[in-house]
């Protein structure tokens, strides 16, 4: 056992949320250690999720482009993808990515410990080292940011069959020539269109009524349909039943509006959503419950303990990277007020300018309140919504598919949300995150100039409509 060491402010998990607190700790005048007990540093984003799965998607996008450049009156013909090629360019920027945070780390602006950590008491933590022996460090306060990892139902047969997960096709040196997808949220979502760009036959099993549920069902449907058109087939309000081998092919068998269905496929890639890393923490010893989703957490970030918090997947209730960073920054400037004893209330997180993207062909993304939200929430709202068919840009880039849609409280025209189906949606959507951040009305977004011909002079026209209702 190495000598006993104390901080005021111990981050175990050194992803995306990590980072940020210990980041944001430079000026809070807080001794800081960060815990980081994966085999590899940098977290999800980089190692395993947006920054790899956006790579895949970049060669699924540019060969879409190549099929299609007949209708540009260009010649070009698609040979087809190299697996191993994309895979390795995947790994030479993940790489890059991965050694920087690493690098941001080891700074020396604070400890950087590499082990797991698992808590003895609520002030105090055990950690096995990597290289061996253990280390005892207490602490003031905890930042909980351990992220999350697959989850994979127990379907009869799966095992057996054998199957993807996100991380075993983010490093594949084999592309399928068909691919059944067991999923309908953002992950599965993006393979399909990974796999369909790259010319794939893909069909997607969903269990629930629509795709991407967390948003509003035009938007939903919009996708649907237009990834339909691209060839992929996708079947809603199924139950899985079983998967099993059909001799070089795999099968799953599903119920489908009541019949008994079957599909054949050279690969099954089970998109099924992740779990929080939190059993391993001994939260019982800190005094800190779990959930049905994770960590559960105040407004402020605090677990039942006030001097532990949390940010990130390992409490929700977005798992998206740029709120786990804002969660983070608040959960540490909050450590700091209650270590400090200052006065004044604590901060609060606010997510009324959520963000949401999902990189498919096409895009997709929103930001603040959904219809079904607002009515949750009882607001008297009104609602424009504009094609992409009819901008002239669009037409030009070959890129019609999909709508944009303002949502606006009904007395003041305040904007309260938005959402985007369409070309470059992921990019657009931050017109609408300024607009919402200085609390704009879709009068004062209709005044903006806006360049013609664009993409984004296509929220003036809801913006327009609005002011008339």
């Amino acid at each position: 056992m190495m000598s006993d060491s104390e901080y005021d402010f111990v981050i175990i998990g050194g992803g995306s949320a990590g980072y940020a607190a210990a980041s944001t700790t430079a000026g809070l005048g807080l001794k800081t250690a960060v815990i980081e007990g994966a085999e590899e540093v940098g977290g999800l984003c980089i190692l395993r999720g947006c920054m790899p799965s956006k790579t895949l998607l970049e060669s699924g996008h540019r060969a879409e482009a190549i099929r299609n450049a007949a209708e540009f009156g260009l010649r070009a013909e698609y040979h087809g993808a190299d697996a191993v090629a994309i895979r390795d360019r995947k790994r030479r920027l993940v790489r890059a990515f991965a050694d920087h945070r690493k690098e941001q780390l080891e700074s020396g602006r604070f400890d950087f410990i590499r082990g797991r950590a698992t808590f003895s008491d609520p002030h105090e933590i055990e950690v096995s080292l990597r290289g061996g022996g253990s280390r005892r460090i207490r602490a003031q306060a905890f930042l909980i940011a351990t992220g999350s990892s697959i989850q994979v139902p127990s379907i009869p047969g799966l095992e057996e069959t054998g199957y993807l997960t996100s991380d075993g096709a983010l490093d594949a040196d084999h592309i399928p020539e068909s691919i059944i997808i067991l999923g309908g949220g953002a992950i599965a979502l993006e393979f399909a269109s990974f796999y369909s760009g790259i010319g794939s036959q893909v069909t997607v099993i969903q269990r629930s009524s629509q795709v991407l549920r967390e948003m509003d069902q035009d938007v939903a449907e919009s996708v649907t349909e237009a990834m339909e058109k691209r060839g992929i087939v996708i079947f809603r309000e199924t139950a899985v039943r079983k998967v099993s081998r059909a001799g070089s092919k795999k099968r799953v068998e599903f119920l489908h509006a009541g019949v008994e269905r079957s599909v054949e496929a050279g690969e099954v890639l089970c998109a099924l959503g992740r779990q929080p890393n939190v059993h391993e923490l001994g939260l019982a010893q800190a005094g800190v419950s779990i959930g049905k989703t994770g960590l559960q957490t105040n407004a402020r970030q605090q677990t039942q303990q006030p001097h532990i918090f949390a940010a990130g997947d390992v409490c929700g209730p977005h798992e998206v990277v740029h709120i786990a960073i804002q969660q983070a920054e608040l959960a540490t400037r909050n450590a700091a007020r209650l270590l400090h004893r200052l006065q004044g209330d604590l901060e609060s997180v606010d997510f009324g300018l959520k963000l949401f993207a999902v990189f498919t062909h096409p895009e997709v993304a929103s930001i603040g309140l959904t219809e079904h939200e607002a009515a949750l929430l009882r607001y008297d709202v009104v609602v424009a919504k504009y094609p992409f068919a009819d901008l002239g840009k669009a037409e030009v880039r070959g890129v019609t598919d999909g709508f944009v849609k303002l949502l606006a409280e009904k007395r003041t025209r305040r904007i309260l949300g938005a959402a985007c189906v369409g070309d470059l949606a992921s990019e657009l959507i931050h017109e609408i995150a300024v607009a919402m951040y200085f609390g704009a009305t879709a009068g004062d977004l209709a005044r903006v100039p806006h360049y013609h011909p664009t993409l984004s002079e296509i929220w003036t026209y809801p913006a327009e409509e609005l002011i008339l209702r």
